[in-house]
């Protein structure tokens, strides 16, 4: 008698592997060139940026830049994609040097953040220094519109990071203005990532176009990914600490959903531990409760799941190759990454 095999729980997990094999050899250059500008006369600054920079992480963002400049058929014996890339992971690291500073962070990557190692003064100015060091790339591309794309993107964020700054701890926040927040302190990032990398192959406006489009809702789909976990992840595989974002009142779109299912009582708890931060140590496995009772968490990854389609959608106008396939497969990656 035959024995039937269930297949059920043997698919092989997305992984951001294949992307990063087929742009290892670019990765390894952006690599050196970060290492390069990170150089300074003041030990302080290249100690602080590397112990950020260098601490790991997948360096999406850079590797967007690369792989949309190959996608768009890049063949040029130069660095131009591999100083932008680069200064695309310096404006990124300058943010977060900034952010973690605004949101009193202590741990990022599963290391101590720089401000908690260093100070608040010598992180933000070490990140003012990535931020010039990024304007820097630009002008060596020398091309006028990559330099007003990148250049947009950077005030961009620091708008989505004010309105965030804004929202915060005001529970009456609709998940229209939540959106807004993420598109600008998040995938603002993303798209002009995607965006110069085509623009620095030579790509066909259509094509400037689908990458830009991959790259915001793919950075869409990521800070909903991120803003679940921050109630449903564990912190080991995170690393960060689960629950800060509770902790500093900010509004993320499982606490909107929460409030706007739950009773007047539940109301009452979001009021006092999110609008007046009177928090006692059992209210987060508390504000965990009420969001897995009303779906919340489920819910905030079905919206990921829909801009992840729509980045993939954006990459139906390039020829199927093993590095479009691989792009593809960072989105469920970005997705996924909860599980």
């Amino acid at each position: 008698m035959a024995t039937v095999v269930s297949l059920e729980g043997k698919r092989k997990a997305p992984s951001l592997e294949p992307l990063l094999s087929l742009c290892a050899e670019d990765m390894a250059r952006v690599d050196r060139e970060i290492l390069v500008r990170m150089r300074s006369p003041v030990a302080l600054i290249p100690q602080l940026a590397n112990h950020l920079v260098g601490a790991g992480g997948k360096r999406m963002r850079p590797l967007l830049t690369i792989a949309a400049a190959r996608l768009c058929g890049y063949d040029v014996d130069d660095d131009r994609h591999v100083k932008l890339a680069t200064c695309v992971e310096f404006i990124h690291s300058a943010t977060l040097l900034h952010d973690d500073v605004v949101d009193v962070s202590a741990l990022r990557r599963g290391k101590p953040t720089a401000n908690s190692v260093w100070g608040d003064k010598a992180s933000v100015l070490v990140g003012d220094f990535l931020f010039t060091r990024s304007f820097e790339l630009m002008v060596d591309v020398g091309e006028l519109e990559i330099l007003r794309i990148l250049c947009n993107a950077s005030s961009t964020i620091a708008e989505g990071e004010v309105l965030q700054l804004v929202t915060q701890r005001d529970i009456s926040t609709p998940e229209a203005t939540y959106l807004e927040v993420i598109k600008a302190k998040t995938a603002r990032l993303f798209a002009a990532a995607a965006e110069v990398g085509a623009m620095v192959a030579g790509c066909k406006p259509a094509e400037r176009v689908a990458l830009e489009s991959f790259g915001m809702n793919l950075g869409i789909a990521f800070q909903l990914v991120d803003d679940a976990l921050d109630y449903a992840g564990r912190e080991a595989k995170l690393g960060k600490t689960v629950g800060d974002d509770f902790r500093e009142g900010k509004i993320t779109l499982p606490v909107i959903l929460a409030f706007l299912r739950g009773r007047a009582t539940e109301r009452e708890f979001w009021k006092r531990t999110i609008e007046k931060l009177d928090q006692r140590p059992e209210d987060l496995e508390q504000a965990q409760s009420l969001i897995e009772r009303h779906n919340a968490v489920a819910d905030t990854f079905e919206r990921a799941r829909h801009y992840g389609a729509m980045a993939r959608d954006a990459l139906g106008l390039f020829v199927d190759s093993p590095l479009k396939a691989a792009m593809l497969e960072a989105v469920d990656f970005a997705i996924d990454r909860a599980h």
